[in-house]
């Protein structure tokens, strides 16, 4: 029976899979160039170890900003070659520029266009095994739900869109009251009885529980369970996978059991993690600060041609704890933007000038808020804060809302990096889901996750 099960990799084994494989590709490349040719640029030897070390972490930093490892970047060929040559392109020229850490410059030039080719080259043959082998349709991992029927439509469409590869085979009503069929025929409904035959006739990797509804979990189904799970198949509860799958909390799900899945990270009270954070927090502050004054002159002259008003702007917004604090930033918006009453902004808001939509789109207009950061009312990743007016009035329709205020609000956090501007209450809540995700799950390895992400959205001039 194992043998007719297809191949599947989750987004985290697939992540670690192309990190492992380029640095295997790259440095399998280079050392068959530097035996089988006269190339010496790069030889490989035990007191030189330290070149390759310092040549993977160049590709695996300049691919984070340049979206290598990004799984919707990764199964596309055109965006593969963009990105490819993007991180090859800069690795190379930061390597070739810190001969400490990597070979000399080679007397004669051919060699850097041979290494420069050798890497892309070699790089670009593997994500195209790539896309060929891991990210096509026969990977996909079939699963069965079990949950209630009113909620087949949304939770097979929530799953499918995250991941492709994530096909429900089948779903079994768990709801106990009611037995009449839905119009959603989608994915086929299995009576409770057939469920361990259906599981081994169709190479099923997972049952994924999403009942709400205890009474609907019968004896008899909780028993065909629980000889699945002895026979070797995966159970898994709803919310575990809709966490790992879009790295969100899903709190239109789970309702009133909102704490019970959600355990605050450790992070959050780690007083060395806080303390390092706060000197990067200042460090950055610092340079964000002197980056800025750099800045002054060119958008003052920028605003007094496109943009003519004030150079600052200040608005209040909610901190850490609820507490309301003054925000500082370059003016993007006309004078008098609010006459008409507080609303929110929107990616084409007629408000913003054509000077500030390019502060914006560039993320230049946010510099002054290193300020904020610098006298504690911000940090520089966490949620974005919002404003009054708007924190009252999304509270009383997400009751969840307010936990954001746990931790200082952020110069940039995992909901910008990940989801467009919120321009509505329901798109505030997808980007709470994120939130809360980050709060959750809080460390050093997420605040370089978001760190690079947001450095591709600079790079790739994405802000809003």
């Amino acid at each position: 029976m194992l043998l007719n099960k297809k191949i599947h990799f989750e987004i985290s084994e697939r992540k670690v899979l192309l990190h492992i494989l380029d640095a295997v590709f790259v440095l399998g490349t280079l050392f068959l160039l530097s035996v089988t040719t006269d190339f010496k640029y790069f030889v490989f030897s035990s007191a030189n170890y330290y070149w390759e070390i310092v040549l993977i972490f160049y590709i695996y930093m300049f691919g984070s900003i340049f979206e290598m490892y990004n799984l919707q970047v990764a199964s596309n060929q055109f965006q593969i070659l963009r990105s490819t040559i993007f991180t090859v392109s800069t690795t190379v020229i930061v390597y070739l520029l810190t001969p400490v850490l990597s070979p000399e410059l080679p007397k004669h030039r051919i060699a850097i266009v041979i290494f420069y080719f050798a890497v892309l080259s070699s790089l670009l043959i593997w994500r195209y095994l790539y896309v060929y082998f891991l990210a096509s349709h026969r990977f996909i991992q079939n699963v069965v739900l079990i949950c209630d029927q009113n909620q087949v439509e949304e939770l097979v469409l929530g799953l499918e869109n995250v991941d492709p590869h994530y096909k429900i085979a089948g779903f079994v009503n768990s709801d106990s009251v009611s037995n009449e069929n839905l119009d959603f025929h989608y994915v086929k409904e299995i009576k409770k009885e057939d469920l361990e035959a259906f599981v081994s006739g169709h190479s099923i990797s997972e049952i994924v529980i999403a009942s709400q509804n205890t009474d609907g979990i019968t004896t008899d189904l909780y028993q065909t369970i629980l000889h699945l799970l002895e026979s070797g198949n995966v159970i898994r509860e709803y919310t575990q996978v809709y966490e790992s799958k879009t790295q969100r909390i899903p709190v239109h799900y789970i309702s009133r059991d909102f704490y019970r899945f959600f355990p605050f990270s450790r992070s959050n009270n780690n007083k060395l993690y806080l303390f390092l954070v706060r000197f990067l927090e200042l460090l950055f502050s610092v340079i964000g600060l002197l980056i800025c004054f750099v800045f002054i002159p060119f958008i003052f002259l920028g605003n007094s041609i496109g943009n003519k008003g004030s150079l600052f702007y200040t608005q209040e917004r909610v901190g850490k704890n609820g507490i309301v604090f003054k925000i500082y930033k370059f003016r993007t918006m006309v004078e008098n933007s609010e006459s008409g009453g507080v609303v929110f902004a929107t990616s084409n808001d007629k408000r913003i000038t054509p000077f500030g939509k390019f502060m914006r789109k560039s993320r230049i207009d946010e510099l002054p808020q290193f300020f904020n950061v610098l006298i504690g009312d911000m940090a520089v990743i966490g949620p974005r804060p919002e404003r009054p007016f708007f924190v009252a009035e999304i509270a009383q329709r997400m009751p969840f809302y307010e936990t954001r205020h746990v931790i200082k609000p952020g110069l940039t956090g995992w909901a910008q990096v990940n989801y467009s501007y919120g321009e509505s209450i329901e798109e505030s809540l997808i980007k709470l889901q994120y939130d809360l995700y980050y709060i959750k799950h809080r460390s050093i390895f997420l605040d370089v996750s978001i760190t690079f992400k947001t450095i591709t959205t600079i790079v790739f001039y994405r802000g809003q």
